[in-house]
């Protein structure tokens, strides 16, 4: 029997969503349980870590996005063939994550000169950096992040681009044509782009 699967995080895409996009990918039931910022910040000791997404199976919790997505995109297929091909693949999620926290650090940092600091290093040394490389990796992986085909990497990059750019406050792809590219295919997956096309209508 398919375990029962609730899904918990705030109304939002962000870490979240490549979760969700690999259950659309693999047409897994699940609720989709979305609670308002404000609750989670007003008891965020009912989470483990204090952290969301949250994920019941069948009512035991776990939790950590990626562990989670790890673990669905083993079960769909996207994990790699072989434990080399997984390497690959978790090294290029890793990537992503370190990506990603270049804006976080920054987006939720309260101190405006700080802020405004990180922000100056990220658009002008960090991001350049990073998807200089991404790009490269992806054109020497025929339009792929491994291996010259669709891997939960892939789903990664397309699933946090929304909240990515949210933070930057701009689309950071539109000078990297190959990610571009990819970050498209992803969402033309008919699977995907069926969720994409009636999902909850969120800023981030």
């Amino acid at each position: 029997m398919e375990p029962k699967l609730k899904l918990i995080y705030v109304d939002a895409k962000a870490l979240a969503e490549p979760i969700r996009f690999l259950f659309a990918y693999g047409n897994l039931a699940y609720e989709d349980y979305r609670i308002s910022h404000e609750d989670f910040r007003s008891d965020k000791s009912r989470f483990p870590y204090n952290k969301i997404p949250n994920l019941e199976m069948n009512g035991k919790v776990v939790h950590q996005s990626m562990a989670i997505a790890r673990y669905f995109a083993k079960q769909v297929g996207l994990a790699g063939a072989d434990l080399k091909e997984e390497l690959l693949i978790d090294m290029a999620v890793d990537t992503l994550a370190d990506y990603r926290a270049l804006l976080v650090d920054f987006f939720y940092d309260t101190n405006e000169e700080s802020k405004r600091r990180k922000k100056e290093q990220a658009f002008q040394l960090f991001l350049p950096f990073y998807l200089q490389r991404l790009e490269q990796q992806v054109i020497n992986n025929d339009g792929y992040l491994v291996n010259g085909k669709l891997s939960w990497a892939d789903v990664v990059l397309a699933g946090v681009q929304d909240y990515v750019n949210y933070m930057a406050g701009y689309d950071v792809l539109k000078d990297y044509p190959a990610l571009k590219a990819l970050e498209q295919k992803v969402l033309k997956i008919p699977a995907i782009k069926s969720w994409v096309d009636k999902r909850p209508d969120t800023t981030m």
